[in-house]
């Protein structure tokens, strides 16, 4: 009976060692993520697997316009979408079990996260009209995006032209006709963002830096 319980013992040391050491990892270097879906095309592909830098999402740093980020994934089935005062993407933290809020404090890990790119910064105005971002009135060149793209009013475009909330930001992807994005759901929350698209290492051929 002793020798169960010091095997016991040892599995439940083993196993806060690990979540220690993956908790290091997460805040202090990175951690691995997998695309899917098509919204960051063609920066980013479906099944190709990158690298997150985290280090400014520990600390809630703002991340620079152009950065591709990974967030929590607002809750969609609100109705708390169409405030233009306060444009701000709504989670419903009533929903999740002990858990997710164990996993997403500790680890940043969440069931579903997005991945966007940074488009307007904390007091902001972005406004998109004419197939174009603006921000404070200047186009935005987008060197990223293919050639013929235009950002249009998605799915209704409740947040077309905003003043980006302190502490926010606003996405889009860079596949504008097949993203849910800030048009949508509103500004996200910097301390939502999970980490910035770092490195992809997976396929071998395309391994980098992004």
């Amino acid at each position: 009976m002793r020798e169960i319980v010091k095997d016991i013992q040892a599995w439940i040391l083993s196993f806060f060692i690990a979540l220690f050491i993956v908790f290091l990892l997460k805040t202090f270097i990175g951690m691995p993520t997998k695309i899917k879906g098509d919204s960051m095309y063609p920066t980013l592909v479906s099944k190709e697997r990158i690298i997150l830098s985290t280090w400014k999402a520990t600390f809630n740093k703002v991340p620079d316009r152009g950065d591709c980020i990974t967030f929590e994934a607002p809750s969609l089935n609100s109705k708390h979408y169409g405030d233009t005062i306060n444009p701000i993407a709504f989670y419903d933290e009533n929903n999740k079990n002990f858990m997710d809020k164990v996993l997403y404090d500790v680890l940043g890990i969440t069931s579903s996260s997005y991945i966007k790119r940074v488009i307007g910064l904390p007091g902001e105005h972005v406004e998109i009209k004419d197939g174009k971002v603006y921000i404070n009135g200047t186009e935005l060149e987008e060197d990223y995006l293919q050639d013929g793209v235009v950002t249009d009013i998605l799915h209704g475009g409740r947040y077309t032209d905003v003043l980006v909330p302190d502490g926010c930001v606003y996405v889009l992807g860079d596949n504008r006709s097949a993203s849910s994005d800030s048009r949508t759901f509103g500004c996200i929350p910097i301390n939502k963002i999970e980490g910035k698209a770092w490195i992809r290492w997976w396929p071998f051929e395309k391994f980098g830096i992004l």
